[in-house]
């Protein structure tokens, strides 16, 4: 998906789009407001417009929902245990998804676990974020010998897998919902590094910065200030993606036991319900279609995302 934006960034028509963009994120600080009004309200549209776009939009909303939510409709610690073990879903009214293998609500536990789940896919895509946009802009735009040594740095990050260097992470640290987001976003920023610094090296020669320079802007400003509003699109439709992937992570961490201890999570179910695999094939069912449906609102949304913030896209729709 990050793929479009060399194609956007070297079109005059999606550089100036992606200007309009930038003033309705962040507000316009020039005179005339109608322009970035108009492209966030095109971006709505489209993203409105695409059925894949909008069942993420209802699926991540029902999500956000269910996590806060959560201490009204489940109050109380979700780790306790309340009922009989292996009561199958349906077969009590106070808890219709069931319960586990020591009398833990299952439905609690799913409810509370979108919150955990959410938290650390949205703490670590906010951590990969910040630093992988500090690296790439920082060598896109000065480029020279910083942008070689940034480039040998992000290299050796991309040579240990992710989800290896994530455990070595949590290993070395207590395994608590900090720790696990911060050794995600640790190991997911290399892949927003080089969108951004691929953004950074076409827009530096661009018109709208040579105007700041000769207006004595500091190199501060023309970072933050010109170049990276006009750099985000593959940015945030980045964003959705590394907050999926997250997710994942963290369950593949909680199903191999190095999650945190004192929260329940989806991963943390299906870890728990795979000895009874043969017998109560909902422990590890229910948890596993939450994983499913999150991951899947957040690819939908991501390809939206992808197709709203592409002119090119936007005009063949």
């Amino acid at each position: 998906m990050a793929s479009d934006s060399p194609e956007l960034a070297s079109s005059g028509h999606g550089s100036a789009w992606r200007r309009q963009l930038a003033g309705a994120l962040f507000g316009a600080r020039r005179a005339q407001t109608a322009p970035y009004a108009r492209a966030s309200r095109g971006v709505w549209r489209a993203l409105l417009r695409n059925p894949s776009a909008l069942a993420g939009i209802v699926l991540l909303t029902a999500f956000i929902a269910l996590a806060l939510c959560a201490p009204h409709f489940f109050p109380g610690d979700p780790l306790d245990m309340v009922a009989a073990p292996f009561e199958w879903p349906g077969s009590d009214p106070l808890y219709r998804l069931g319960t586990d293998s020591l009398g833990r609500d299952v439905a609690a536990g799913i409810a509370h676990g979108t919150r955990v789940s959410l938290l650390i896919g949205a703490s670590a895509a906010g951590i990969g974020l910040v630093i992988g946009t500090l690296v790439g802009a920082i060598g896109g735009f000065f480029g020279g010998v910083i942008d070689d040594l940034l480039v040998r740095v992000t290299e050796l990050f991309q040579t240990v897998p992710s989800f290896l260097l994530v455990i070595v992470i949590v290993a070395i640290g207590r395994p608590s919902v900090t720790v696990i987001a911060l050794a995600i976003g640790i190991a997911s920023w290399p892949t927003v590094a080089r969108i951004v610094r691929a953004e950074f090296r076409t827009l530096r020669s661009s018109d709208f910065v040579l105007a700041a320079r000769s207006q004595g802007f500091s190199d501060a400003r023309i970072i933050f200030g010109e170049i990276l509003p006009n750099a985000l699109p593959p940015v945030i439709v980045t964003a959705s993606v590394m907050v999926a992937s997250a997710i994942l992570i963290e369950s593949s961490l909680s199903f191999l036991g190095m999650g945190d201890p004192n929260v329940v999570t989806w991963g943390g179910m299906i870890g728990a319900g795979r000895d009874s695999l043969r017998t109560a094939w909902y422990l590890t069912a229910v948890p596993g279609a939450a994983i499913v449906l999150a991951v899947l609102a957040l690819n939908l949304l991501g390809d939206g995302l992808n197709d709203a913030l592409n002119p090119r896209m936007r005009e063949r729709s």
